[in-house]
């Protein structure tokens, strides 16, 4: 099915095998070695100034407008829509043909995950630098070959007989044969043909995905001992023998139904990690020894209290000592790269996995090398002073990325020492003969201090002890359950019912004073909360008040005091646990906070026995209530600027706020439109950049009704009552000293005390609930930015889809099906990315116009072929009472047409036409009979014949279709019929 193609090769812009004067390394043993930075310079040179290629910027290492994609973790992602056939022909990505660069990578959760690696050997990296040249329909696999071989050893000075090259050795099972084009070129160049090894699609097939540009691969392997038949070793993740360069040659596009087709542009795609290139050209065999990494090994040797670095690993690394110095070092390089590039820790996604690898990198600093705080952003300049030069913003953000870093290191410090404890008490108290740890204790120091799993594992390792993961796994699950009974709005709370309360009332058990949740302060820019102790008052089971609760044991907890918020408002309550003070390193976590009859029932599942007058210390999950109180004082501003801009008729019919996203419903005719939900980010987004303070009062409840735009809700309100003004002092509102309008609302919610905090706000959903009630969707901050970003991404790919549509009609029915999938697939990610609403609805009007131009394309296309067809039986058959015939088509509706057409000609003809599909092995069946005959109905004809075929059929009197199977036996039958 598939064929070599004839070489459509243009010549080198420069001589191939010419060695530059200025060539810097080879492997004799007085030689210096070659630095790092000149290893790149003198990559990007040799393809930029002797091959005519342009230099392009790396990305950054969030990707843009992907989100398959965690971090950008290879070269070509930033050249997908070049490669996909997406990008927009008026963009300068498009006139891209020879291209080369070094490219920030990270490999850190998602597909390609080495995290878990990373310290334990010598070459696992989180972040890497991928050094690759590209050329897009310019030259192929000889000029691609030649360039790699001379670049290794002229320019590099590798020996040739320490170099051995894999190609494609072919699939017969894919009909893809062995690439002797590749295998031919590399003996030409001088490769002798022992070194030359054949593998199959694992490992010399590269495909981006499911779908998509694919094509086979030559690889270049590196033997770090030589004078040797290494050849054996190749490909079998030996240390001696180690790849170097991937060269993949693109020229098939794998089909959603799996087949492959020859790309109308062929393209080369080669990656060279930078790391193993310099590890070879320094002859180290360590990664970590090379000048990448030994300035940032010093440095922390300087700022620990551990011995020098060593390189051990395994059981000669005595307490893991070189495996934190590899953590660290490859962990602050990371850490750089992506905070410069706006990724930050965080809850979610990327941002998580970045918290999870700075959580890590702190606990091998200042546990295992015992650094004092502070180190890890210590080692920022080095940082920057190494990479700097090559990515500039390392040197334009380094103050942040400190500040960042600071600030996470110091949370997770306080986190790491209670969970530190924890752990070794539990380890203290109970029998490990099996060495297996609770999962309930692992579970809690996950949730409750944000450990990420792994490292809980990582600190139990060193003590022979392993988690109960299948119990872990059972909590994982029920921890989901719980989540999504939550938004389904199923309730799991403990609640005092009526006879608790009336008792806890006849006992004099005072209500809760929860004043603290509203006392908190801004500082240098962060929101500082206060400390609480409390005293526990009542314990309550979930049928009645007891004095105490086992462990495990799911409870109400009734406190004099607590700083927690309680669900109410529209606001979800507050997240965290609390410790008692004869057990600090037991984790009592709140579930959840309620509110019922004065009294603020925290609910827990009890780590350890707890009972009434024991005294507790309360931990705020500070990053969910800061999240929350931005969704809460966003919400107050959308309330606004939708009255603002839509008229004063809208009014509040419900919302909610939660730490990821914002819901609002209100009243209004009919959905807002493109210009109107523009108009509401503006307002809102105006607001957010003014910076504006919150201002905060509590007032009687009369007092407070009598201020001029106040809004409220058709609610029951405290008295007195907590006024919320945005910009204005309530005291100027109450004295009518202004005429400004505002946002001023009654709410007894948490909030920001400045609008400055929400950063962005985006409009990502809003629709007509029922008929005159809206419903708004929102994000705020990092997640309005991440879907701009999309918006603009997926904007360009209808843009580009749209000028390829106008400028060059399908000519046949296969690509112009191509056009349409397109056109499906971006109409999917239209509907499902979080993006701008606005942005949303045009797209989807564009997309949808674009769909009926591919509709109408592919009706012609099928109309015409169907005439061909037709025209072609008639010639054969002529006009007969019975014509049953085969066309050659994969698609039932020429089939259907082309029966259409034969009945035209052919009035009282009955008409039945089968078609073997190539791709499916079905067999299509389609059938046609004169309006009055009632002898032989067209769906009785088609059922007996598709039935016969062993498939199945169905239509009408006149009009019918079905499919068959299209085995040998049934391959018999057909040939009969």
């Amino acid at each position: 099915m598939l064929r070599l193609i004839l070489r459509r090769l243009r010549p080198l812009s420069g001589p191939p095998g010419l060695l530059s004067a200025g060539t810097e390394c080879s492997f004799s043993g007085s030689a210096p070695e070659l630095p790092a930075a000149r290893v790149r310079s003198l990559f990007l040179d040799f393809f930029r100034e002797k091959h005519g290629h342009r230099l392009v910027p790396s990305s950054p290492v969030r990707p843009r407008g992907d989100p398959s994609l965690l971090f950008v973790n290879a070269g070509m992602n930033q050249f997908k829509p070049i490669l996909l056939g997406v990008a927009d022909p008026r963009s300068e990505m498009a006139s891209y043909r020879r291209v080369v660069n070094s490219q920030k990578c990270v490999r850190a959760g998602g597909k390609h995950n080495d995290l878990e690696d990373v310290g334990r050997d010598v070459y696992h990296h989180t972040f890497f630098e991928m050094l690759g040249n590209w050329s897009f329909g310019d030259y192929f696999k000889e000029e691609a070959c030649s360039m790699a071989w001379s670049l290794l050893t002229e320019h590099y000075g590798i020996p040739a007989d320490r170099l051995y090259v894999s190609y494609f050795g072919g699939d017969s099972g894919s009909g893809l044969p062995a690439d002797e084009e590749t295998r031919q070129i590399w003996l030409d160049l001088g490769v002798p043909p022992a070194c030359l090894i054949p593998f199959g699609l694992k490992e010399n097939f590269w495909e981006m995905g499911d779908s998509g540009p694919c094509g086979p691969c030559t690889e270049i392997h590196y033997d770090h001992v030589g004078g040797r038949d290494a050849s054996r070793l190749v490909n079998v993740d030996s240390p001696d023998v180690v790849e170097i360069w991937n060269l993949v040659f693109m020229q098939y596009n794998r089909e959603l139904d799996h087949s492959l087709r020859l790309l109308p542009q062929f393209s080369v795609d080669t990656g060279m990690g930078l790391e193993r290139l310099v590890s070879v050209l320094q002859g180290k065999r360590s990664n970590y020894d090379t000048d990448l990494f030994t300035p940032l090994m010093h440095d922390i040797h300087q700022r620990s209290r551990a011995r020098p670095y060593g390189g051990r690993t395994g059981a000669l690394d005595e307490q893991k000592v070189d495996m934190a110095y590899r953590v660290v070092a490859d962990h602050i390089r990371t850490l750089s790269i992506c905070i410069a590039d706006g990724v930050h820790p965080g809850m979610s996604g990327a941002e998580l996995v970045l918290r999870r690898i700075l959580r890590r990198a702190v606990r091998f600093c200042v546990e295992v090398l015992q650094a004092p705080q502070g180190t890890l952003a210590g080692l920022v300049p080095t940082v920057t002073h190494m990479l700097g030069d090559v990515y500039p913003e390392l040197h334009r953000e380094a103050d942040r990325i400190m500040d960042v870093i600071n600030e996470n290191e110091a949370q997770f410090l306080s986190s790491l020492q209670q969970g530190s404890r924890l752990i070794l008490r539990t380890l203290n108290r109970m029998d490990y003969k099996h060495g297996v740890f609770p999962a309930s204790v692992a579970w809690s120091l996950h949730r409750d201090l944000g450990f990420p799993l792994d490292l809980v594992d990582l600190m139990l390792e060193e003590r022979g002890v392993q988690v109960d993961r299948q119990e872990l796994d059972r909590l994982i699950e029920e921890n989901q359950k719980v989540k999504s009974d939550q938004q389904a709005g199923v309730q799991s709370q403990v609640v005092l019912d009526i006879l608790s309360l009336a008792e806890l009332q006849r006992h004099g058990v005072p209500h809760t004073d929860d004043s603290l949740k509203y006392q908190y302060s801004l500082q240098n820019n962060r929101y500082v909360f206060p400390a609480c102790r409390a005293t526990v008052l009542a314990l309550y089971d979930g049928q009645t008040l007891v004095s105490e609760v086992a462990e495990g044991q799911r409870c109400g907890v009734v406190l004099d005091q607590t700083c927690f918020y309680s669900e109410q408002g529209g606001q979800s309550h507050d997240q965290g646990y609390f410790t008692r003070d004869s057990l600090q390193d037991v984790l009592y976590p709140v579930e959840a906070v309620v509110q019922a009859g004065g009294y603020v029932v925290h609910q827990v599942t009890a780590a350890d026995s707890l009972k009434t007058g024991d005294q507790v210390q309360l931990h705020l999950d500070q990053v969910q209530r800061v999240s929350c109180m931005v969704k809460h004082t966003a919400t107050h501003i959308l309330n606004f600027a939708l009255r603002d801009v839509v008229g004063p008729s809208v009014q509040q019919r419900g919302s909610h706020v939660s730490a990821d996203r914002l819901r609002f419903d209100f009243s209004v005719k009919g959905s807002l439109s493109v210009e109107q939900l523009q108009q509401v980010e503006r307002c809102v987004n105006d607001i957010i950049s003014a910076n504006q303070v919150v201002h905060i009062r509590e007032l009687p409840l009369q007092t407070a009704r009598r201020i001029n735009g106040l809004r409220t809700v058709d609610e029951v309100y405290p008295d007195p009552v907590r006024v919320v003004s945005v910009g204005l002092p309530v005291s100027e509102l109450l004295d009518d000293q202004t005429d400004r309008q505002t946002s001023v609302e009654l709410c007894c919610g948490t909030h920001l005390l400045q609008t400055g905090d929400i950063e962005d706000l985006l409009i990502v959903s809003e629709r007509q609930m029922v008929k005159g009630i809206s419903r708004i969707i929102a994000v705020t901050g990092r997640e309005a930015a991440r879907a701009r970003e999309a918006g603009q991404v997926l904007y360009q790919d209808v843009d580009s889809l749209s000028a390829r549509l106008s400028n060059s009609v399908p000519s046949c029915i296969d690509s112009a099906h191509r056009l349409a999938k397109e056109v499906g697939v971006l109409s999917d990610a239209v509907d499902n990315t979080p993006i701008p609403q606005w942005q949303r609805r045009e797209l989807q009007s564009r997309l949808k116009a674009l769909q009926r131009t591919s509709n109408t394309i592919i009706r012609k296309l099928e109309t015409r072929e169907a005439a061909g067809k037709a025209q072609a039986l008639l010639e054969k058959n002529g006009r007969k009472e019975l014509l049953v015939d085969s066309v050659e088509t994969d698609s039932l509706s020429v089939l259907m047409k082309t029966v259409n057409q034969l009945s035209a000609e052919g009035p009282h003809s009955r008409v039945m036409l089968l078609a073997h599909q190539r791709h499916s092995g079905k067999i299509l069946c389609a059938c046609q009979v004169p309006k009055n005959s009632s002898s032989l109905p067209a769906s009785d004809w088609a059922v007996a014949v598709c039935n016969h075929l062993g498939g199945s059929a169905g239509g009408s009197a006149l009009v019918a279709k079905g499919t068959g199977s299209s085995d040998d036996v049934v391959k018999k039958k057909m040939t009969k019929l």
